[in-house]
């Protein structure tokens, strides 16, 4: 087992970065000209990095499966994006946003990352708003910030509901701006299907033309690998279908180390499952936690009555209501990290609480901030004696100009008015902490070969913080990659233009067009997503919001039937030298059934608690209604890195130690 060298620059934490910046190699201005780069993916962290990269002087190449970068998954992201800014005075600043960080993560986060992730987090503002996203604002002019779980200040800015699509507008722009200089090629509906390795270092990438079916040979100086997290693994999830893991698998099968696989993030505010055929989930916004107050019915017979429809929630008076979430937790209440609000409701849930036929349902009431708010707005407009009617009109005026678009979405979904009856919200597969491994640098375990936002194992630790995601991609596209990847690049001003046209990138190609031919070639009988159905079921159930040896165990053994039966069943219609939308599902969904095993298989290994990784042996602190986690920071204080040897169940444990110097080692509370 090898330890792995994460190169974090020595010195203070405050210094680190700055100092490495001083001191790292750099390209100039005529040289760039000179390099090309790949970036597959341009949601934010891709987008942000290829703008940044071209407009440095680089030539790059950008990959998107989409019909545009617009339309990358970063777009669906709705409540905000933290920065320590400290606009609200409240006591905010870059060493809470980083202490905030590691904590939210459950201490399983590199120091050194976050604090760079925290200290460039107001230059992501300046740059946006220099972009022209229409973050919102205060009375005074100012940005408005507002609260998100797991932290006690308001350091979140936001554009309604949309900011994901209105921070991806500007890098879009941004991108625009170099395609239309000559200095981004842009490729829309290509597929990274192989990295190309050439004396040990990536070179290029073998892509698929979606619409014509043509494998194309893609060479550069250096890859960067920006493509998402892969939360599909489980089938239903928040994710657009089209979210994937196969640029990472692809990296790691190729050397680069596949860092906390187990990871993943159980969102808590989610439109809950409606049956056994959807095949997507609805994410609601985190933000609607700072003025919806999470319940459920204190007595059974009420939920009874709900789930019948004899009786509605609105129904139930205040007493008979169990606010659970800040009667466990009064200093964070309703905004208490993802992972223990997900396992709150699941607990309630579990415990017959569930509010709907599938009894898996909690209430996000926003009543009491319509009355607040309403009261607020008519003394304001000097309404004295305004009825109870009036105050619950301003108010709902008030709540629709903060959340509208959130309320509209749920409304079209459930056919439910939620300004008049609480949103019912349930846990769903969201965001993804691990990823490919990646150094201080962003630099996988392959040399030119880097990862940026959700696709890297990421500052998050095991879980991450709401608004943390577009921080992340955006700070490592902006402002870390621009810097780090000169220092590589430095030394390839004089190798000229990658061949395509060399043994390696024929082998690689040979290899895609072969692993296609056994998809088409396959005279099976069943859909695509017949098997990932199945594979979105085991995960759900045994690698989901609580996990346990006996159902890993099966777990690991379920997703190798499935495979084997995947590889010899699958029925592809049509052929490979045309659009086919079933051949890329089948080319992803091979991919998540590796990726699956490995996964459990971490989660098998670490035998602790932390975060979204809850292991039921893992003694709880408090008891079950607690709903925190049981770390083991004597065995597990570090980050899970392996290695591809031909097999999920071959694959080799390196360990990154971690270490806390900044930052006391303890165990969460949210109390």
């Amino acid at each position: 087992m090898a330890t792995l060298d994460a190169k974090i620059p020595e010195g203070p934490i405050k210094d680190k970065w700055t100092n490495h910046k001083n001191k790292i190699n750099l390209v100039n201005p005529a040289n760039k000209r000179l390099i090309d780069v790949i970036v597959v993916g341009t949601g934010l962290a891709g987008g942000s990095a290829s703008a940044s990269l071209a407009e440095m002087g680089y030539n790059v190449k950008s990959f998107c499966f989409q019909d545009s970068p617009r339309r990358a998954h970063s777009i669906a992201a709705q409540g905000g994006i933290n920065a320590a800014k400290n606009y609200q005075n409240d006591g905010d600043s870059v060493y809470r946003l980083f202490y905030d960080t590691v904590k939210g993560g459950d201490y399983r986060s590199r120091e050194a990352n976050v604090y760079r992730l925290a200290e460039v987090s107001a230059n992501i503002i300046d740059q946006c708003v220099a972009q022209g996203v229409p973050f919102a604002r205060e009375y005074g002019g100012l940005l408005d910030n507002r609260s998100f779980g797991g932290v006690l200040v308001s350091r979140t800015f936001y554009a309604k509901g949309q900011t994901g699509q209105q921070l991806l507008l500007g890098a879009y722009s941004a991108m625009n701006r170099q395609i239309g200089k000559g200095k981004i090629k842009m490729y829309n509906r290509h597929e990274m299907l192989e990295l190309v390795k050439v004396d040990g270092k990536a070179r290029g990438i073998i892509a698929r033309n979606l619409v014509t079916g043509e494998i194309e040979r893609h060479s550069a100086h250096a890859v960067v690998v920006a493509s998402g997290g892969y939360g599909n693994v489980f089938f239903l999830s928040t994710n657009a279908m089209g979210s994937n893991v196969t640029a990472a698998w692809r990296v790691h099968k190729k050397g680069a180390y596949f860092a906390n696989p187990c990871y993943t993030q159980i969102h808590p505010t989610c439109i809950p499952r409606s049956g056994d055929y959807q095949s997507k989930l609805t994410l609601m916004s985190e933000s609607l936690r700072n003025d919806g107050r999470i319940w459920v019915p204190k007595n059974k017979e009420d939920v009874q009555a709900i789930r019948d429809k004899k009786l509605k929630p609105t129904a139930i008076s205040e007493e008979n209501r169990d606010y659970y979430l800040e009667r466990r937790y009064p200093a964070f209440g309703n905004l208490v990290p993802r992972d223990v609000a997900s396992r709150a409701a699941k607990e309630r849930c579990d415990a017959g609480y569930g509010v709907n036929k599938t009894g898996e349902a909690v209430y996000l009431d926003f009543s009491a901030a319509i009355k607040r708010y309403g009261t607020e707005k008519a003394l304001i407009s000097g309404e004295k004696g305004a009825s109870e009617a009036r105050i619950i009109e301003l108010g709902e005026a008030v709540i629709e100009a903060k959340y509208g678009n959130l309320f509209q979405m749920y409304e079209k979904i459930v056919d439910e008015n939620p300004y008049k009856t609480p949103m019912m919200i349930y846990p769903a597969v969201h965001y993804t902490m691990g990823g490919v491994w990646v150094d201080y640098n962003l630099m996988t375990t392959i040399p030119g070969c880097y990862a940026a936002g959700e696709a890297n194992f990421s500052d998050h630790g095991a879980n991450r913080l709401g608004a943390s995601a577009l921080m992340q991609g955006l700070a490592d596209g902006y402002f870390v990659l621009p810097y780090t990847i000169g220092d590589y690049l430095s030394n390839d001003i004089r190798t000229g233009e990658i061949s395509t046209d060399t043994p390696e990138f024929e082998e690689a190609e040979t290899a895609v067009k072969t692993r296609i031919e056994g998809f088409m070639n396959n005279k099976g009988t069943k859909s695509v997503d017949h098997f990932h159905k199945q594979l979105g079921k085991v995960m759900w159930n045994k690698v989901g919001m609580a996990r346990n040896e006996q159902g890993l165990k099966e777990a690991i053994t379920e997703i190798q039937e499935i495979r084997a039966a995947f590889r010899k069943e699958v029925l592809i219609p049509g052929t490979a030298a045309e659009m086919n939308p079933e051949l890329e599902k089948a080319l992803r969904v091979d991919d998540f059934l590796e990726l699956g095993e490995l996964f459990a298989k971490d989660a098998l290994e670490r035998t602790e608690s932390c975060g979204g990784h809850f292991r039921e042996e893992s003694t709880e602190i408090g008891g079950p209604q607690d709903g925190e986690a049981k770390r083991d920071d004597e065995n597990f204080a570090f980050v899970s890195a392996w290695e591809y040897k031909g097999e999920p169940s071959d694959a080799v444990l390196h360990k990154e130690q971690l270490e806390f110097n900044d930052i006391e080692l303890k165990q969460r509370s949210y109390k």
